[in-house]
């Protein structure tokens, strides 16, 4: 099993990073402000004006860390990494399964379906949680939406194609949304979700799904990348110049239990608040340093977390499902499993 390494996340605006020995030392304003053994780490994530010692990217590219720059308000910039190391044989037979309509269908079945169901599980969780305190039609608008998203998974069963399936991904994410503020317990208006708002986000809550699906889409690339798919070949996804498809495929089943269930903690629990979040005058709302900092200390901690992976049958920290699900793909691509198994929240 993979080791679950260190994320470092730098968010100070002029932060300087270089080698020395085999630590990675961050410097700010001439002064240092944290040092870590390179061994520990599995990659390099800055915001904004962060700068990288040409040794230190070096040493990063040998060692298989990457590094990836976000502007200051979390939208992916660029990512360097070393070599590739993908195996050629693994992303032919990737390659060939994207142009070949029913071994894509299966696949997009399975992306879809584990999306589906977790978001019903994340519905039925909160209705578990919090049922008793809430009023009458709200708990019939959670329990029709169930329904309703256990209708689209059965549909799934069908013999149907890949453009249909997405019609249903498409569906179940506005049955999905449509009771999302009902999760949200959180202060109101300021989380208030009149619905999901992207590039840029309109209100606090999309800027956190939209943060956090970034920094969740990172990982996940990494993850396929670990075990040699090529992250921009996808299936549910349509191949486009720039965007890792795949690794968007793999992320659409994490994105409920993982992503959004950590925004409705953060947002319930009141650990953010109107500071958090800045305004521009295009109406945009964006995450504060102080705001992306508390976001990403609660993503790791949320990694370190255990689960039951209902696949393998044991305990895994939830920063290694990506990993996990990854290799189980990979196994599938190369005809060691008949389907590949979504990671399902039990």
């Amino acid at each position: 099993m993979r080791r679950h390494l260190n994320t470092l996340y730098v968010t100070s605006e002029g932060a300087w990073l270089n080698k020395d020995g085999e630590n990675v030392v961050v410097t700010i304003d001439g002064a240092e402000r944290g040092r870590l053994p390179i061994h520990t780490i599995g990659s390099i994530i800055g915001f904004g004006r962060v700068l990288i010692s040409p040794p230190l990217l070096g040493a990063c590219a040998q060692t298989g860390i990457s590094v990836s720059h976000f502007s200051e308000h979390g939208r992916f910039l660029a990512r360097v990494e070393g070599p590739v190391s993908g195996n050629v044989l693994l992303r032919r037979i990737q390659y060939r399964w994207a142009d070949d309509m029913q071994r894509r269908a299966c696949l997009i079945k399975s992306f879809v379906a584990g999306k589906v169901l977790n978001q019903r599980a994340v519905v039925a969780r909160a209705t578990r949680d919090h049922g008793d305190g809430m009023p009458e039609p709200v708990r019939a608008a959670l329990s029709a939406a169930s329904d309703r998203l256990a209708a689209i998974v059965r549909r799934l069963d069908r013999p149907t194609d890949g453009e249909a399936m997405r019609g249903f991904e498409g569906e179940a994410g506005l049955v999905y949304f449509s009771i999302f503020d009902h999760l949200v317990l959180g202060e109101k208006p300021l989380f208030a979700f009149a619905g999901r708002s992207r590039r840029p986000p309109l209100d606090a809550t999309n800027a956190l799904l939209s943060f956090v699906y970034a920094l969740l889409t990172a990982d996940v690339r990494g993850a396929l990348e670990g075990v040699g798919l090529d992250p921009a070949v996808g299936y549910l996804h349509a191949d486009r110049p720039g965007r890792p498809s795949l690794a968007l495929d793999l992320v659409e089943e994490f994105r409920p239990f993982f992503a959004d269930r950590l925004v409705l903690s953060l947002v319930n629990r009141r650990q953010l608040a109107a500071k958090d979040f800045r305004r521009l005058d295009n109406g945009a709302t964006l995450l504060s340093e102080d705001g992306r900092k508390a976001v990403l200390i609660a993503y790791q901690e949320r990694k370190r977390d255990e689960i039951q992976h209902p696949f393998l049958d044991e305990k895994v920290s939830m920063g290694l499902l990506w990993h996990v699900q990854a290799q189980l793909l990979a196994r599938h691509l190369r005809g060691d499993l008949d389907a590949y198994p979504p990671f399902v929240w039990r």
